[in-house]
């Protein structure tokens, strides 16, 4: 194992940690600034919300997909490499948005590149701040690029909905490029990490893993677009998981280098901790999804104003768990996760009750601040819980699993949910259209069709401009059912967050009755969520 740079000898390079903290600000500010800006964005470029969603979910997908594959590849190419080559990948991604005057450089260079960016970034990163940092300095370099991501987490729809409302969403991107550059310039002080383990690659695995969790949520994706081969997909995925968990554990036995070491499953901490994790990031995944189509197309609020309306969750989000994590270090992990799923739950199932009563973002405030409470107590506990019981030696291939399972947990839920939202309101929207005494049969015939060709939330403004030369009736019984459609359709998309929730509290009752660890190694791992 590589010792690191001695502590004495290696002073503290202030610098490099700061150009560290930006880099992974941008990871994480970067999705925030699609979700307020899905209506500015599907406008400019002529797209529907569905795409740019799937969009969105397909970025965290293959950043969940190939994050354990990045480790490894960082550790066989070199981890400054790996740390480069994905900068660079975030960085083309952020240069197509910038560019961009379709959703297919949006698919092919943001989400699918940036996502394999981000998947070599990570672990790279991980690697980089253990070897370029010792002792105190390491901690204090995890506990800056922490609050870094969390600083993100929380600021991203501000800065975002402002970006976009006072000059363009564009411009938050072009920034983004920006930052990157900026990192990259300071490359050079940058010392790389060798790699003395095995450098064998389990190539069946890593695509297994790649099958497994890109079958199930490219599934969703092909159902939301009306595509065919759903199940097919949707085998594959779970053939794929199946298939993997089953090719590790033979590989182990064997003696063989496997792409995860089954035996980090072992440890009950840590099977709770990234089943948390996972549910936590489904539900995050999926409110983030569904409230900003919400505040844009039926509530009609530009991006800052949407920004504004979601800052509750994110602003509770992060102050929570400062608190939380200064103040009740003495408070059992176990209850603090508890509360945390209690609270989450209580929060969306407000919200989905208000919102149909709701007149303005600033009515959803009272559940978001509620729902943000409880994401504060498991953003301050569940790294920590996961990776206690998991050594120095082996806690970057715990991390990296860690992260995977927290993005694969965001790309389900913003695919489920902004899925089933969609779905719901096609039913919803022609179901009430085909019961109308006032709409013809014609254009009774004509909506569902629509609909089902292309399921689309629609504001009343946009309907209105859609509807000009109808009968007066027909204009009024259409904005009618588009009002009362689509916030049934939102509810329907909540259950997804609401159910993750009220899983992760069962589990939570089983975290309670683990005793509490002392973590065995000085780090936590990086986090996109």
């Amino acid at each position: 194992m590589n010792p690191g740079p001695d502590p004495v000898a290696a002073p503290f390079n202030r610098r490099l940690a700061i150009l560290l903290a930006m880099a992974m600000f941008v990871l994480v500010v970067d999705t925030s600034l699609m979700n307020v800006s899905i209506s500015a964005v599907v406008h400019d470029i002529d797209a529907t919300v569905s795409g740019v969603q799937s969009a969105i979910a397909l970025e965290a997908l293959v950043s969940a997909a190939f994050i354990l594959i990045g480790g490894k590849v960082a550790d066989l190419i070199g981890r400054k490499r790996a740390y480069t080559l994905g900068l660079c990948g975030y960085g083309v991604g952020a240069i197509a948005m910038t560019l961009a005057q379709s959703i297919v450089p949006i698919i092919v260079f943001w989400a699918v590149v940036g996502g394999i960016g981000a998947a070599l970034l990570l672990p790279g990163m991980q690697a980089l701040i253990h070897g370029n940092f010792a002792g105190a300095a390491q901690k204090r370099v995890y506990a800056l690029v922490g609050a870094s991501a969390a600083i993100a987490a929380a600021v991203g729809p501000l800065i975002g909905g402002f970006l976009t409302t006072a000059l363009s969403w564009r411009v938050g991107f072009m920034l983004e490029a920006v930052i990157i550059l900026v990192v990259l310039s300071g490359l050079g002080l940058v010392k790389d990490v060798p790699y003395s383990g095995p450098r064998h690659v389990d190539v069946v695995g890593a695509l297994l893993s790649v099958l497994g969790m890109g079958g199930l949520v490219l599934g969703i994706l092909v159902w939301q677009e009306g595509g065919e081969a759903v199940a097919a997909l949707t085998a594959v995925g779970l053939t794929g998981l199946g298939s993997l968990a089953y090719w590790l554990v033979r590989r182990k036995r064997t003696g063989r280098p496997a792409l995860v070491d089954p035996a980090l499953f072992s440890s009950a901490h840590f099977r709770l901790g990234i089943s948390s994790q996972m549910l936590q990031q489904i539900a995050l995944g999926g409110a983030m999804i569904t409230l900003p189509i919400y505040l844009q197309m039926v509530l009609e609020y530009n991006a800052f104003e949407a920004g504004l309306s979601l800052a509750p969750l994110s602003l509770t989000m992060f102050g929570v768990s400062l608190v939380v994590g200064r103040r009740f270090s003495h408070v059992r992990a176990g209850t603090l996760i508890r509360w945390g799923f209690t609270l989450l739950l209580v929060g969306l199932v407000v919200v989905g009750l208000v919102v149909p009563r709701a007149d303005s973002g600033w009515a959803l405030t009272p559940a978001l601040v509620i729902a943000g409470s409880g994401l504060g107590l498991l953003v301050s506990q569940l790294n920590n819980f996961t990776l206690a019981p998991i050594t120095e030696e082996r806690v970057s291939e715990a991390a990296a699993v860690n992260s995977a399972a927290g993005s694969f947990g965001l790309s389900f839920g913003l695919a489920f949910a902004g899925a089933i939202m969609l779905a719901a309101l096609s039913t919803i929207f022609t179901a009430m259209a085909q019961d109308s005494d006032v709409l013809p049969t014609a254009d009774q015939d004509r909506v569902a069709q629509a609909l089902e060709d292309d399921a689309q939330v629609m504001s009343n403004t946009q309907l209105d401009a859609q509807l000009a030369g109808e009968p007066q009736d027909v204009q009024d019984e259409m904005i009618r059912i588009n009002t009362d459609a689509r916030p049934i359709a939102l509810q329907i998309g909540l259950l997804v967050p609401v159910i993750a929730a009220l899983t992760g509290l069962v589990l939570s009752f089983r975290i309670a009755r683990l005793p509490d660890l002392r973590p065995q190694s000085a780090v936590e791992g990086l986090d996109l969520g």
